[in-house]
């Protein structure tokens, strides 16, 4: 069962004992396993198939591994949901992703459970006081409803699942992509290129900084797709020993780092902007002498701020460009991006960049919309919706919604959006949702919402709002609303108010007028 942290050996690699930590409970990776297939019996009898689903609504925990492996060995995907979003959002991810089973926090089940789907079994996992602690969440959210099944004491009730094995784990990540509500991003087995994904996974596994015995932190949340795959893949292909931080706190984190002798972390650059606030003499304060390889992908890294992390941890940043539909296309370590700052790398094996315009194809050095394609990787669809896979595709290759241009070398740089997705923190938003749901505020005549600037989050939300005539709203008024119908972190940071609004007499609203004054002097245009 569990074992004492403080009994694990941090000698070597080879030392390392496989498993997950968090807070002052280890669990091993066999343990996990052996976990994980007995809940695997238990979800078969609820009717969890292959081709099926659970939806996982957990913050980071054992708990969240041991679901993810047992829906593999029923060849069901994991549907980690985004547990920042309100009940009506959650509840939308767990009907259109047809899950059988929710499994999902105390605290976190009870803001949501009266908008699930009365079809679906629930399975609940008591908060642990240490994520009540650093979430600051009330003592009485923290315990299960009567009437709801506890997870541990449910699946301690079967017997280890025998004719399955425990694989790596499918997911259906949902994501807002460029176009509309979420979706669920499915892969097709069998779509991709066998004779090219050795070379393909070998680059990716050096990027990813991930080898036998590693000792990472998973501070990100696991219900973003890139967390989501460092965590499983370190703790089960990789044995893997995993921190799970409840929060992201930059001089915990520093210490954690210390203290476990972590040799591998994915990050964020919103993470890197926090680390480098703190005073040098609490940096200096810490021991990082055992890590040797950080990756980094899902928002563009301003230079200034990759360069310092580079001085400060020397040449083990490396970084991804992809995205959960395509998964990773291009990547450079901290020595091609010194030699082309900027960059977000050059394709990886089997991987096609293309920068296009309405003409074609565009000459070196030139900015088009960049379509993209890892032929070594499974092609996607989304789940019920293959008309919207459709509308992002172009002969064959894929926009992930950015403008870029390669140089000489054959390096992507990206240096604005097609569309209007902002990206806060690494979490897509889309404005059309937000801007949905500011025109149901009596008052507001016309809005038009973007991303702006944000030295922290590399972007925040801006909402520009036009009122009708004789309509008096407060910006508070008007974030107030937004909070009552959608997730905290669609919330506009920026409210401001316009006689009118850059719209042609087509509809066609010019959001880049909005925009420019806010990045003319950001030294960064995305």
């Amino acid at each position: 069962m569990s074992q004492a942290e403080e009994s694990i050996d941090y000698e070597s690699d080879a030392d390392t004992v496989a498993g997950v930590l968090r807070g002052d409970v280890f669990v091993s990776l066999d343990e996990l396993m052996a976990r994980a297939r007995r809940a695997a019996t238990g979800l078969r009898t609820l009717g969890v198939e292959s081709g099926g689903s659970v939806a996982l609504l957990l913050r980071n925990d054992h708990e969240f591994f041991e679901a993810a492996f047992a829906a593999s060995a029923l060849s069901a995907a994991t549907v980690p949901i985004n547990w920042h979003g309100s009940a009506e959002e959650v509840a939308y991810v767990v009907s259109d992703s047809k899950a059988a089973v929710v499994v999902a926090h105390a605290d976190l089940l009870h803001h949501v459970r009266h908008a699930l789907p009365t079809s679906v079994t629930i399975l609940g996992v008591t908060t642990p006081a240490s994520i009540a602690e650093r979430f600051e969440i009330e003592a009485s959210l923290t315990t299960l409803p009567s009437d709801v099944t506890e997870w541990s004491t449910w699946r301690e009730g079967f017997e280890e699942i025998h004719d399955a094995n425990v694989g790596d784990p499918l997911s259906m990540i949902y994501t807002s992509g460029t176009t509309g509500f979420p979706k669920g991003v499915l892969r097709l087995p069998g779509t991709n290129d066998g004779s090219q994904a050795i070379d393909y996974m070998t680059e990716v596994t050096k990027l990813f900084g991930a080898w036998p015995g590693m000792r990472t932190i998973i501070a990100g949340p696991m219900y973003h797709s890139a967390p989501y795959a460092y965590a499983l893949v370190a703790a089960r292909a990789y044995g893997g020993f995993l921190v799970l931080e409840d929060r992201f706190d930059p001089e915990e984190f520093l210490a954690l780092i210390e203290r476990h002798r972590i040799t591998s972390m994915y990050m964020v650059p919103t993470m890197f902007v926090r680390l480098l606030r703190l005073p040098p003499e609490v940096r200096s304060r810490y021991d990082l002498s055992s890590l040797r390889h950080i990756s980094h992908t899902a928002a563009p890294c301003p230079p200034d701020v990759k360069r310092a992390m580079i001085e400060w941890l020397g040449p083990i940043v490396d970084e991804f460009y992809g995205s959960t539909e395509v998964g990773f296309i291009t990547g450079c370590t901290s020595e091609e991006w010194l030699a082309h700052p900027g960059t977000v790398g050059r394709p990886l094996p089997s991987s096609d960049v293309r920068v296009i315009d309405e003409n074609g194809p565009v000459p070196v050095g030139e900015s088009g919309e960049v379509f993209v394609r890892a032929h070594a990787n499974m092609d996607f669809t989304y789940f019920g919706k293959s008309e919207a896979r459709a509308e992002v595709e172009r002969d064959g290759l894929i926009t992930c919604g950015d403008i870029g241009f390669l140089d000489e070398d054959g390096f992507l740089y990206l240096c604005d959006r097609a569309r209007d997705m902002i990206i806060s923190g690494g979490v897509n938003i889309y404005p059309i949702e937000i801007e949905a749901c500011l025109l149901k505020l009596r008052g507001i005549a016309d809005c038009a919402v973007f991303g702006i600037p944000d030295d922290e989050y590399g972007e925040s939300i801006a909402a520009a709002v036009k009122l009708d005539e004789g309509a008096t709203l407060s910006a508070d008024e008007i974030r107030a609303h937004v909070r009552s119908h959608l997730a905290g972190f669609k919330v506009p940071k920026v409210v401001t108010f316009h006689e009118s609004l850059p719209r042609e007499d087509s509809g066609k609203m010019f959001k880049r007028k909005l925009r420019q004054p806010y990045w003319e002097n950001a030294g960064r245009s995305i």
